[in-house]
């Protein structure tokens, strides 16, 4: 009746994993029972879980990505420890297997569950302000796509709860590791199933914010003026829509294989380990780049308002930015140089890698002469770009290296490959991010943060950064491969770790002190309110309308004539902004249960094909199904706002700016 699910699959029996696992039981008895005590589940339903509001999905979207990066930064910090006290007779206190598992599951949580839910949470949080909109094309799908990741967060990490591990196979799962011979136990099905579920709800976000930011923009604002990170969002919401599905049929294909015995994958009945390579890296290396697009988006944003001044070469920006997109598609064969693709094929794509360093450094020229003679403040979010102007500059450089295929023939596989990843993630991806997160803190929850906690946590990300991974290019070039676990003392490898794990425990440390920087801030928010709506001096629309904004955003929707339409308005008596029109009948999406039910239902259905419990799932298939019929047939899906109280909320809102 319950397929493989048996009691001692609920028994962990790594000390280690019994730990986490009680954690987090622990925790959620903990919230429900907070929930419960305050009688907020009421609160909890109406106001966040039902929500439609592109706002409190953003704040959602980053809350859990915080909470995933603790989690992630955790098994981060055990690699390093076991690494570099796994020498010689000393085996360190992690299993083999229990050691793949973490390196699995931490690049899986890294990838999906951190980054691209805080580049999500910041499309919510920014991009129908910058546009001038007042929710998304599609506000139920947004609330949908945020339950489908979060339900596959959950099924990636319920694994140490019910199953005892996860998939021990690497975070990109190369066949013949991941099939059923060698990967037997539950922990792969796990991942492939939070990738399905979670990865669903990306494809509709993309699909979302590509259809919002075509046909939701302000009167008068054209493609040409459109904030750069509005064209960094469209341009990584192309890319989603092409690519994830290419990693959906892939999941699909490795689920036939292990459940049903295809042999898309295996070396006989004409199978081919190889073809799940290329399908991976045609999806994975385009995710580097749906990531690290909109990063440059918010350092184009963040340049230009720190610095006072129009960004630099605009319209070299845009088709920088467009030229990224396509060439990012074209360069996924550069992953597996060392397979016997042969001398030609290796020689195109290493070309195709080169050039696509020449439009990403044309946006590093681009930000340095728009700093260039401004009048810069150095707030934390400009520390942020700084940072990333020198990590992501050495990453660029020897991603270089590594397009050269006979050099490649040496890095691959190294600890050299491993560096220069991080190189482009963190100090590309994740500090653009938290750069994003700082600047747009103010104008969504209403109060700033804390500069002296967020200086100091930039201070130990950026150093800790550099110890962590700068001995991982030397350990690359002394030989050591990347997931070995243990090693011998002749090596020398073991100062070089040791210093690593120095460094992770510096990031460590700057984690802690940005979650310091939210506590103290929030216990401090009316001293750090913003009243003004524009704390940093903006350019850009989001700034025009109150912090954080009504849930209608704008009471009249921008009419725009300049690329920087906020900045030009604050000189422009005659501009639109500035005058005063009456008030009209305002009309938003109403909030929707189905988006959470279709999830929460999604999550049973994964749990029960994990555990191969037939009954269940063919119910759960057919509850969703009944679900999203049930949604289509709904006709009560807006409200109206009337004037009169957007009139009063209005006033509400200056006469608090005023206070």
């Amino acid at each position: 009746m319950f397929g493989r699910l048996t009691p001692d699959a609920i028994i962990p029996h790594d000390p280690l994993v019994a730990g986490a696992s009680v954690s987090m039981v622990l925790g959620t008895i903990a919230l429900f029972a907070a929930l419960t005590y305050f009688k907020r589940w009421r609160w909890l339903w109406d106001e966040w879980i039902t929500t439609v509001d592109h706002k409190k999905i953003g704040v959602m979207y980053v809350i859990a990505s915080l909470l995933m990066l603790v989690r992630g930064f955790a098994d981060a910090a055990m690699m390093r420890l076991h690494v570099a006290i796994s020498v010689g007779e000393n085996h360190g206190f992690l299993t083999p297997q229990h050691y793949n598992e973490i390196f699995t599951a931490h690049g899986v949580i890294m990838i999906f569950f951190v980054a691209m839910p805080l580049m999500f949470g910041l499309f919510n949080l920014v991009v129908p302000l910058q546009i001038g909109a007042r929710d998304v094309a599609f506000p139920f799908l947004n609330n949908l796509s945020f339950w489908l990741f979060a339900m596959g967060a959950m099924l990636a990490n319920i694994a140490l709860v019910v199953g005892g591990g996860f998939a021990s196979a690497g975070w990109l799962a190369y066949p013949p590791l991941s099939g059923a011979d060698y990967s037997p136990g539950p922990g792969m099905d796990y991942y492939i199933w939070s990738i399905q579920i979670s990865g669903l709800g990306t494809l509709l976000s993309g699909v979302n914010f590509f259809v919002t930011i075509l046909k939701m923009r302000a009167p008068g604002m054209t493609l040409m003026k459109m904030p750069v990170f509005i064209w960094t969002t469209l341009c990584s919401s192309i890319l989603v829509m092409f690519v994830f599905p290419v990693l959906t049929a892939t999941m699909g294909m490795l689920f036939l294989d292990r459940y049903f015995g295809f042999h898309f994958f295996t070396s006989d009945l004409g199978g081919s380990a190889m073809m799940y390579i290329n399908l991976i890296w045609v999806w994975g290396h385009p995710e580097v780049y749906i990531l690290i697009l909109p990063a440059f988006g918010i350092f184009s944003e963040i340049a230009s308002a720190f610095a006072r001044k129009r960004l630099f070469g605009y319209t070299s920006m845009v088709w920088a930015t467009a030229s990224i997109t396509f060439l990012s598609m074209l360069v996924w064969a550069h992953h597996f140089f060392t397979m016997g693709a042969g001398g030609k094929v290796n020689a195109v794509f290493g070309i195709a890698t080169m050039i696509i360093s020449i439009p990403t450094g044309v946006k590093v020229f681009n930000w340095l002469f728009t700093l260039f003679r401004g009048r810069i403040r150095y707030a934390t979010p400009l520390l942020w770009l700084v940072g990333f102007l020198i990590t992501f500059t050495v990453g660029g450089m020897t991603g270089v290296m590594l397009s050269v295929p006979a050099a490649d023939f040496q890095f691959h596989n190294s600890a050299f490959l491993v560096a220069h990843f991080h190189n482009t993630i963190i100090g590309g991806v994740v500090f653009g991010y938290f750069a994003g997160f700082v600047y747009w803190f103010p104008k969504v929850i209403g109060f700033r943060l804390h500069e002296g906690l967020g200086k100091l946590a930039f201070g130990h990300w950026i150093t800790g950064f550099f110890v962590t991974f700068m001995p991982m290019y030397v350990l690359g070039l002394m030989g050591m491969t990347r997931r070995t676990s243990h090693y011998e003392t002749a090596t020398g490898w073991q100062p070089f770790l040791i210093v690593s794990f120095v460094g992770s425990l510096l990031i460590g440390a700057g984690v802690a002190f940005q979650l310091a920087q939210i506590a103290w801030s929030w216990w401090k928010r009316s001293e750090l309110r913003d009243a003004t709506g524009d704390p940093w001096d903006g350019r850009t629309l989001e700034w025009s309308i109150p912090s954080p904004p009504p849930s209608y955003n704008f009471a009249h929707i921008p009419e725009v004539r300049d690329r920087d339409d906020f900045w030009a308005s604050k000189n422009d008596p005659s501009h639109p902004a500035n005058v005063i029109r009456p008030y009209a009948d305002i009309h938003m999406p109403r909030n929707s249960g189905y988006g959470f039910a279709i999830a929460s239902v999604s999550f049973v259905l994964g749990f029960a094909l994990v555990w191969h419990i037939g009954w269940l799932a063919i119910g759960s298939l057919l509850a969703i199904v009944a679900l999203v019929l049930a949604r289509s047939a709904d006709t009560d899906t807006e409200t109206v706002i009337p004037a009169a109280e957007v009139e009063r909320v209005e006033r509400a809102l200056r006469e608090g700016a005023k206070a």
